[in-house]
């Protein structure tokens, strides 16, 4: 059985400096193409739904098919619930099955973020296996990543971050470093690479305790990436490439056989090109052959 969560197999990539690729999928078919591009690199992954797709498919379909594709996998495979605001969600999660919960408490007041996250992170430690997820700062969307990224009150303070990891309790941790969800509309994003270098130097400098998240994977040269692996990044969330990836797939399949209708053939192409992404990912993350 292959079935972890997202702490086992980050405090090794944070130790060994390399990432566990953490990508978003909304269907069956970007679920099995994750998994199979994990067994074929050999590489730990994290499987994730963010809570739309994780009500509308059901989260305890979800899990049904996961614990499916995981035990028979020779690979770790971790499924983890992005970005929920919602305890109580987050606690439903836990209980269908889950294996790492976020609950994405940034936007309330620094006590209110420790409060709402502690809630979760005793539920789901005394649920069992289950660790946790919490962020600190703001992670912009595209159109504010330039605003964000130069606003000292929107990034993560080092000294903060380490007493919301002391007072959670938290067992993976999302510094806001000024990336952005979605894809970046600059070739040089404004990331502040020095910051996450010293809040992991702070939790993390007498031995991994606390492995850190980069949000915003989509669209980084790759050059951000290595520096990112270098100053502690553990895990890369990856969302959007996956869904432009099947939606501009799909389309192009349509547009070029407008005579033919077997949905079959657009789902083969679709798990071919997810595939393909998520094993690049993988390779630039350093986790090929980690597993």
């Amino acid at each position: 059985m292959s079935i972890v969560n997202a702490r086992e197999i980050m405090v090794e990539a944070a130790r060994e400096k390399y990432a566990i690729g953490a990508f978003n999928i909304t269907s069956l078919v970007q679920m099995e193409a994750v998994v199979e591009a994990a067994v074929e690199k050999r590489a730990p992954v994290i499987i994730q739904t963010s809570v739309k797709p994780s009500k509308f498919l059901g989260r305890d379909v979800l899990v049904a098919i996961y614990r499916t594709l995981a035990e028979s996998a020779p690979v770790p495979v971790c499924l983890h619930l992005d970005h929920c605001t919602d305890v109580e969600y987050c606690m439903k999660c836990a209980d269908s099955g889950y294996t790492n919960i976020m609950i994405d408490a940034s936007k309330l007041p620094f006590e209110d973020n420790i409060s709402e996250t502690k809630k979760v992170v005793d539920y789901c430690h005394s649920a069992g296996n289950i660790s946790v997820e919490g962020e600190l700062g703001t992670v912009g969307g595209v159109e504010d990543q330039i605003i964000v990224a130069e606003d000292e009150a929107a990034l993560a303070n080092p000294v903060q971050a380490v007493e919301f990891v002391e007072r959670t309790g938290v067992d993976i941790f999302a510094p806001a470093i000024g990336t952005a969800h979605g894809v970046y509309k600059t070739k040089n994003p404004k990331i502040d690479f020095e910051r996450l270098g010293k809040i992991n130097q702070m939790l993390n400098g007498n031995g991994v305790k606390t492995p850190l998240v980069v949000h915003g994977g989509t669209g980084l040269p790759e050059e951000y990436i290595q520096k990112l692996l270098e100053m502690g990044g553990a895990k890369f969330n990856v969302s959007t490439e996956l869904k432009h990836t099947l939606i501009d797939t799909t389309y192009e399949y349509i547009s070029n056989r407008r005579d033919e209708y077997d949905p079959g053939k657009i789902d083969a192409v679709v798990k071919d090109a997810t595939r393909a992404v998520v094993g690049r990912w993988i390779d630039l993350l350093g986790s090929a052959g980690k597993a």
